[in-house]
């Protein structure tokens, strides 16, 4: 439903023949969005249900999130009479004061819930993964840097941080965000490999070759333990309360990068038992290099309790987005989402409908997140496989 969610509620055909000429408005939305191509005037001048086709296949749910049905507007209930040209048009789960459709902000509330849960944790799985194999596989005494290195990586982090981030600040808020981020994670994986490539150059000049041993394990605790003492909804609350623009791709990455330190807990603690074992011992042996054998022999012999981590973590992120947006506090406001159809409940006590189908879309998403991880953790319990 979250992927083919445009093509399950849209007021744009699927597919529609006007004036012998084959068009995909669905499809073609998603390159308008991105800047690539764009509507012809007689697609502005008027509604999209108001051209004579030669043949057209609409959506199931003929209007999308932002649709307004002026002529069912002030909380037209399911199963009032509703003034739409045939049962094609009616509203099954009612509309809210501006004449929305609830069944389609239902739709696109699932893509915000799916997109949340699912960015959020992969962006916390990134970092607890990276940064507790670190601290698990190596400890405090195992992981040497020449000093050199540990120069041009830290001013390559600053460096990237400015030129990925704060250089394009204009272009972050005013751009297409997704496109905008994928632009500057590639510019700070190129600064971050440039300095390392750099370092290599340098590492036999003098004094600067020496290595020095990190603490990785304490340094790695003591974050997670600095990170788990602020309380995260107070977190939350103040970074949104100080970006000018809201947007839910904010919301998915706060809250990824305050929901690592489970995941990072849990792998440092399997990578503690995994990095004694015989088959690691054995591939060092073989001399291979150190990050190979965490990538590709330690990490994935220790990612069991984090798969259920991620599973238990993905209904948190869900809660977390549907209350916020039950606040006002993080969303556009003209996004729709089920936590701003709770909003809108409270407004009007009687329109019960914008109550009862998002709190069950909340309630039946977050209890199949948590039996998953349930689930998870009978079958890949070893006792129970012994």
């Amino acid at each position: 439903m979250a992927l083919f969610a445009d093509f399950i509620a849209n007021e744009k055909p699927i597919y529609a023949k006007l004036d012998e000429e084959s068009h995909f408005p669905v499809l073609r939305s998603y390159a308008v969005g991105l800047g690539l191509d764009s509507w012809e005037a007689r697609f502005f001048q008027n509604s999209w249900h108001e051209h004579e086709y030669d043949y057209v296949i609409w959506a199931p749910i003929p209007y999308s999130a932002q649709t307004m049905d002026r002529n069912n507007r002030n909380y037209v209930a399911p199963g009032d009479e509703q003034d739409v040209p045939s049962t094609r048009f009616r509203h099954w789960l009612g509309t809210d004061q501006l004449g929305r459709d609830v069944a389609a902000g239902m739709i696109a509330g699932t893509r915000t819930a799916m997109l949340v849960g699912i960015v959020a944790m992969s962006i916390a799985a990134l970092i607890g993964i990276f940064l507790g194999a670190l601290a698990g596989y190596f400890g405090d005494e195992r992981f040497s840097i020449s000093r050199i290195r540990l120069v041009l990586n830290g001013l390559g982090v600053f460096l990237a941080y400015f030129y990925g981030f704060q250089a394009r600040s204009f272009a972050l808020s005013e751009g297409t965000f997704g496109w905008e981020i994928f632009k500057s994670l590639v510019l700070i994986i190129a600064i971050m490999s440039l300095v390392n490539l750099l370092a290599v150059w340098l590492k036999g000049k003098g004094v600067w070759s020496q290595p020095i041993t990190i603490p990785l394990d304490l340094g790695v605790m003591r974050l997670i333990e600095v990170v788990n003492s602020i309380p995260g909804l107070l977190l939350i609350l103040s970074i949104v309360a100080i970006i000018e623009e809201q947007s839910v791709f904010y919301i998915m990455a706060i809250i990824g990068l305050i929901g690592w330190t489970g995941i990072a807990r849990f792998i440092r603690a399997e990578l503690l038992r995994v990095r004694n074992l015989e088959y690691i011992e054995a591939a060092q042996a073989l001399g291979y290099s150190e990050w190979r054998i965490i990538a590709r022999h330690a990490i994935p012999n220790a990612l069991t309790p984090v798969l259920i981590t991620i599973a238990f973590g993905v209904a948190s992120a869900i809660l977390m987005e549907a209350f916020l947006s039950f606040l006002g506090i993080g969303v556009a406001a003209e996004e729709v989402t089920w936590g701003s159809l709770l909003n809108l409940a409270r407004s009007k006590f009687s329109a019960w409908w914008l109550a009862i189908f998002p709190g069950l879309a909340i309630f039946a998403t977050v209890t199949v997140f948590n039996l998953l991880g349930e689930g998870l953790t009978d079958a890949l319990d070893p006792r129970r496989k012994q």
